[in-house]
Parts: structure tokens; C-alpha cells; sequence
């Protein structure tokens, strides 16, 4: 599934830089490269092909005694390097026209230009790390909060691996007592798996995986951002408090009634975590202008999907008293609200009394202090997505799907036990179960067509 061919590419992002680093990796790796790189005369072992694992040379490119540039190279030897194969990385001046010189020298010397993900795709071939952590290279390198990173750490690290390798090591030690029945099959007086004991199994079994599945949510939530609803009635600054919280002028702001007719999402990072704020089309009776009610079903859609709601009000026009029912109402949404007053430098009205899921500020958008006080609410009511270090978080799309298709095989597996089902059939099962564990880690993936797909998000280069 992989060519034997050496490969090299610019490892470093595109544009220019104080340095570039191109990566090269293949049997071929050290041969390509003392063809156009020669050690600096002070240096006493002056071929790569015979320098020690884990060492940097400095020297000089150059082709028909041409310097492109003068360069630090380092050496990596399989299998204890990055693709498992002989690998150097050479670090250059970040001209475009000297990486584009070196990437055509390399080639002209055998090398071949890298795909997408060909460098992690080879890791992963060659043992040095399974599919998930895979993965979580792209993950580490395109973590813009420390949610992300963590997570992307710890699932590079092998956190989530060694997870699924645990309930794989339990499902197989459960497979095979029901697979030496089946082997003695004709003696019916045998029972070699005591069924009490596979159905505490099965359940240990599916609540890990349940919870591994569960924790999609927050993961996804802190790879792409807390989704955090603002709603209100027309005309009570939700537009005003978007763009006072990103600090610049995104949304339109109007006191004609409906001018915000669909949502707007911008992203804003609040004490190290993402966060995705919705403005949403004003709450209102209207049959009137059907583009304002479309606006208008979006904006409880998004207050249905959203992680957390901000409810804005006039304080100039609403007494407390009539807030009442609408902290009620937004009980019901069984996640964190922050109900908003606004115009408080006008009104200066206490805060109206709150309970449950539901609290309550009163601020003004002018004031810089309150918008911050806004910031910290926000952050204190997401402070569930925190995540602790080495806590095992699901993110990828790929892996839930197939916790929950695993999910599915040992709940069958679990039915079975209490119908007291023949052991081929269990068997079929656990073994559908142990198939999609080992698709998350690459263990039951044979086809180059689903690898080709993964690894095409990569960046070239990684």
C-alpha cells in the first residue's frame, strides 16, 4: 500500500520565513542528499550516510559547485525515526526561491514530491503509531485553543488507544470462552463461560464504550468551538453586545426591527477555549415579512442546538416582574443561561432574581468592564468543556460512528446472553464489536481507498 520510493517535501508552512525545513524519507534518504550537501570542512564524519542516528551537520547545498544555501541537517535512522524509515530534515533560509531549489534538486536526484499525509501515512504503516494517533497529528497541528491541544496530545500520546485496546484485550478474552464452547460443541454438558459472568462483562464493556461515545459532544464542541446562542426580542442589543464582545463592528446595528434577518457566527476565544457566537434574528409575532420568520424558526434552532444561551432584554422596557415567566420558559432548554439586561447606564435596575440552569447580569455594551464581566460568565458556565490532562475525549467524527456501531454489536451481545442465545451467534457479535474497536486504531482497515481519504486532509509536508 506503499511505494518503497523516497519522498521529500516542504515540512514547514507556505510563504516565507526566518527558516523552511524540508523532510525527506525513504530507503534512499541519505544517497539523494550527500549528492547535493557537503559538510562544513571542520565536520570529521562528512557523509550522512555515515553519521549516527540523532545528530545535526552543518554544511552547505550545492550542485556543480553552485551554494544555494548554507543548511543544518539532521539525521534520523529507522526504525527510530518519525516514518519508521531513514529520514533527514533539512533546515534552510525561508526564500521561496531556495525551497523551491531544493525540492527540484532533491527530485532531480530520485526523490519524489510527497502527497498529502504521505509522511504520517508511512508512520502508520510502519508501526510506529496506529490510525487514532494518526489522526491526531492533524488534530495537534491545526489546535488553535488549549482544549484542542490537550486533547490532541493525549490521543497522540496513545491515550485513547490505550482505552480501546483495553476493551478489545476484554471483548477477546469474551470471545474466546464462547468460541472454545462452539469447539466442543457436541458435548453439551460443557459450558466453559459462566453467562453471569459474560453479561457483567458485556456491561462493563458497553458502558465504556457509552461513554466514549457520550463524550462526542463535548469534543466536538471544543475542537470547533462552544456554540453559544444570543436571542432575544428586536431592538434589545444582541447585535450591539456580538460586536462589543469581538471588539469590532460585524453585525448591523439598527433600530428598525428585524434588521438582523438570519444568524451570524463569529468566533471569539475566551480563557483558552473557542467559543462560537450566534446572533440570532429577533423573537417577535410576525406573519407579516416571511424571509423575518424563517430568521426567526433558525433562531430557536440554534438556541436548541447551542452549548450555551445568552437572553438579552431591554431594561428600559421591560419590568422585572414580566421577566419571570421568560426565566421559566428558558428553563426548559436544560443548559446554561445567562439572561442580559441591557441599557443599564440608563435604567440602573438590580439584577431580577434567578434560579436553576437560568442566571441574570444587568450591563451596558458602552462599558468595557461589563462586557468582560459578560467574558467571565461565559467562561464559568462552559467550565464543563474544561479538559483535565490525560482525560480521553472523543472528537473525530470516524471514531464516534463506530463506538456507536460497537455500542450496537455488544447491546445485541447483551440481549443475547438474557435470551440465552447459542454461543455462534454471540459469537458473530463480539466479533462485529471487535470490528469497529479496531477500525478507530486502523486494525480492521485493509482498503488503501479509506486510507487515501484520511490522510488526503493532511497538509503536505505531514
Amino acid at each position: 500500500m506503499i511505494s518503497d520510493n523516497t519522498i521529500c517535501a516542504v515540512s514547514t508552512p507556505p510563504g516565507v520565513g526566518g527558516i523552511a525545513v524540508i523532510r525527506v524519507s525513504g530507503p534512499d534518504a541519505f544517497g539523494i542528499c550527500d549528492k547535493i550537501f557537503m559538510a562544513a570542512k571542520s565536520v570529521p564524519v562528512r557523509k550522512l550516510a555515515d553519521r549516527p542516528a540523532n545528530t545535526v551537520v552543518y554544511g552547505s547545498i550545492c550542485r556543480n559547485g553552485e551554494v544555494l544555501d548554507d543548511v543544518l541537517v539532521s539525521v534520523f535512522r529507522a526504525p527510530h525515526s518519525f516514518t519508521g524509515e531513514d529520514t533527514v530534515e533539512i533546515s534552510c533560509h525561508g526564500s521561496l526561491y531556495i525551497q523551491h531549489e531544493l525540492m527540484q534538486w532533491l527530485i532531480d536526484n530520485g526523490a519524489s514530491q510527497a502527497c498529502p499525509g504521505e509522511f504520517t501515512r508511512r508512520a502508520f504503516m510502519n508501526g510506529r503509531m496506529d490510525l487514532s494517533q494518526a489522526e491526531a497529528v492533524a488534530d495537534l497541528i491545526s489546535s488553535t485553543s488549549l482544549g484542542m491541544h490537550r486533547l490532541a496530545m493525549n490521543q497522540m500520546r496513545g491515550g485513547f488507544s490505550d482505552e480501546l485496546k483495553q476493551l478489545r484485550a476484554q471483548l477477546l478474552d469474551f470471545a474466546s470462552l464462547v468460541e472454545l464452547e462452539l469447539d466442543f460443541s457436541d458435548h453439551e454438558e460443557l459450558e466453559f463461560a459462566d453467562r453471569t459472568e459474560l453479561r457483567v462483562l458485556a456491561e462493563k464493556i458497553r458502558n465504556k464504550i457509552k461513554d466514549l461515545a457520550d463524550s462526542f459532544a463535548a469534543g466536538n464542541a471544543i475542537k470547533n468551538g462552544i456554540p453559544v446562542a444570543i436571542i432575544g426580542k428586536p431592538n434589545v442589543g444582541k447585535s450591539t453586545l456580538l460586536n462589543a464582545l469581538l471588539n469590532e463592528d460585524r453585525a448591523i446595528v439598527s433600530d428598525i426591527p428585524g434588521t438582523t434577518r438570519d444568524t451570524i457566527e463569529e468566533t471569539l476565544y475566551i480563557e483558552g477555549q473557542l467559543f462560537r457566537f450566534i446572533d440570532t434574528a429577533g423573537l417577535r409575532d410576525t406573519t407579516s415579512d416571511r424571509i423575518e420568520v424563517l430568521g426567526i424558526r433558525r433562531s430557536f434552532e440554534k438556541a436548541e442546538k447551542a452549548s450555551v444561551i445568552l437572553y438579552l432584554f431591554d431594561l428600559t422596557r421591560e419590568e422585572p416582574e414580566e421577566l419571570v415567566p421568560t426565566s421559566r420558559w428558558l428553563q426548559k432548554f436544560n443548559k446554561p443561561v445567562l439572561m442580559i439586561g441591557t441599557k443599564n447606564d440608563i435604567a440602573r435596575r438590580s439584577p431580577i432574581h434567578t434560579s436553576g440552569n437560568v442566571q441574570a447580569i444587568h450591563i451596558s455594551c458602552k462599558a468595557p468592564a461589563d462586557i468582560e464581566r459578560v467574558k467571565n460568565y461565559i467562561a464559568h458556565i462552559a467550565n464543563v468543556y474544561k479538559v483535565a490532562d490525560n482525560e480521553v475525549v472523543v472528537t473525530n467524527v470516524r471514531h464516534y460512528e463506530a463506538l456507536c456501531r460497537a455500542g450496537e454489536s455488544i447491546e445485541r451481545v447483551m440481549k443475547g446472553l438474557d435470551h440465552n442465545l447459542s454461543g455462534d451467534l454471540l459469537a458473530e457479535d463480539i466479533r462485529e464489536c471487535l470490528h469497529f474497536l479496531g477500525e478507530i486504531t486502523g486494525g480492521e482497515i485493509a482498503t488503501d481507498e479509506i486510507l487515501g481519504n484520511i490522510f488526503s486532509k493532511f497538509c503536505i509536508g505531514k
